[in-house]
């Protein structure tokens, strides 16, 4: 198997976490910039993260997410957030790869324009459809990274969004979408199964 096989077939869902084990900020910069490699509708990025570590508000945030152990005992919490108003940022996001030499003036303002006048007019629905796929392709890129380095993690879909997005203030065009525990495992996770391959796939 190769290096990345191997990852991602060590990965596993873990609920209990060693409360004394801590990650440093500066490594949890390097994992969110590096997957933030992810491909993204038009490149408009439209994830956003708020990085929980401090103790309080981590038992502050239980609650929320029906008292999951997982929460107050992993080393951080990041919450992954949508931007249904990414496409604001398209000017910004295309005069970057004019800086970088990915792409010339003419064309970067061309793309710039042309994905502003589309995404503006889609309806709030759609905006939020295309950041909540992104922030997925994101997300599971973290999974891998941190697993990569030694670090378990916990997807947790199952929380009061409502609730957080008025504890952490987010603006209307932002909405909490996953937590991600982030730790070292107590205990190690079941394994679980998975459908057959031609219960999923249809090949033509």
């Amino acid at each position: 198997m190769s290096q990345l096989e191997q990852v991602i077939k060590s990965r596993k869902s873990v609920r209990a976490y060693d409360p004394e084990f801590k990650i440093d900020k500066k490594e949890l910069e390097e994992i969110l910039e590096i997957a933030s490699s992810a491909p993204s509708s038009s490149n408009l990025q439209a994830w956003r993260f708020i990085v929980i570590q401090d103790q309080e508000k981590k038992k502050e945030l239980t609650p929320f997410g029906n008292n999951q152990a997982a929460i107050d005992a992993s080393s951080a919490i990041i919450a992954v957030i949508g931007d249904a108003e990414a496409y604001k940022n398209a000017q910004e996001i295309y005069a970057q790869n004019v800086e970088l030499g990915y792409m010339d003036q003419s064309i970067a303002e061309t793309y710039a324009t042309n994905t502003y006048n589309s995404y503006s007019k889609l309806p709030q629905q759609v905006l939020s459809q295309f950041a909540s796929y992104d922030a997925g392709l994101i997300s599971m890129q973290i999974l891998l990274l941190a697993k990569d380095r030694g670090y378990d993690t916990l997807v947790m879909g199952g929380f009061d969004k409502v609730d957080f997005a008025k504890r952490f203030e987010l603006p209307e065009n932002q909405f909490p979408i996953a937590l991600i525990a982030l730790g070292k495992a107590k205990t190690p996770a079941f394994n679980s199964s998975r459908l057959p391959l031609e219960k999923i796939v249809t090949f033509y």
